[in-house]
């Protein structure tokens, strides 16, 4: 079934800014952009949880291992390839972004248990226990922190779930990193 995907002449009229916006940022709007703006309040929805998210404690290496390990968990075809251009733009090391794709070992204790931690976050719902609480604070993370991978998980769960649904082809910019689970999922 086809999913509809806008441009500026045929989405609703809430969208058009929003959409206006992100081609004056990157030169193009986004696929994932054009499916949002079905939904004016959704495509908002994912925008101020993308600010939000960008805003708290966590560097670009965390915010790129929260998304990462979010994106790969749920097996998005669409934002792993993305969140690699994006960790790219933002300077992040490409053996982190390496590791996070292929679900290998990051090259630091602390990024490794914040991606345990998300992960576990994701498979349990939030149901994480106390030893993996613990193990999250003896990383050095804090209750902060266990609110802020819920923010990242809220917004990640609008962009993969929306391209799940749409079949959201990958952005010609981000075609070079396309992307496969082509391991087990991470043992955690």
């Amino acid at each position: 079934m086809s999913f509809p995907s806008h441009d500026l002449t045929s989405a609703p009229e809430e969208s058009k800014p929003q959409l206006e916006a992100a081609q004056k940022a990157y030169g193009t709007i986004p696929g994932l952009y054009k499916v949002l703006s079905e939904s004016p309040q959704a495509y908002q929805a994912y925008n101020a949880l993308h600010q939000l998210f960008t805003a708290t404690a966590f560097d670009a290496e965390e915010l790129t291992v929260v998304w990462q390990s979010i994106n790969v968990e749920h097996g998005c075809h669409y934002c792993v390839p993305a969140h690699s251009g994006i960790a790219k733009s933002m300077k992040v090391a490409d053996e982190i972004t390496e590791a996070l794709r292929n679900e290998t070992p990051l090259p630091s204790p602390k990024l490794e248990a914040l991606r345990t931690f998300t992960v576990q976050m994701v498979r349990e719902r939030g149901n994480v226990t106390d030893a993996q609480m613990q193990a999250f604070f003896d990383a050095g993370y804090g209750h902060r922190a266990v609110l802020d991978v819920i923010l990242g998980l809220s917004q990640k769960t609008i962009s993969n779930y929306v391209n799940h649904v749409a079949k959201t082809p990958v952005d010609a910019m981000f075609e070079p990193l396309k992307w496969e689970r082509s391991t087990t999922p991470l043992a955690v």
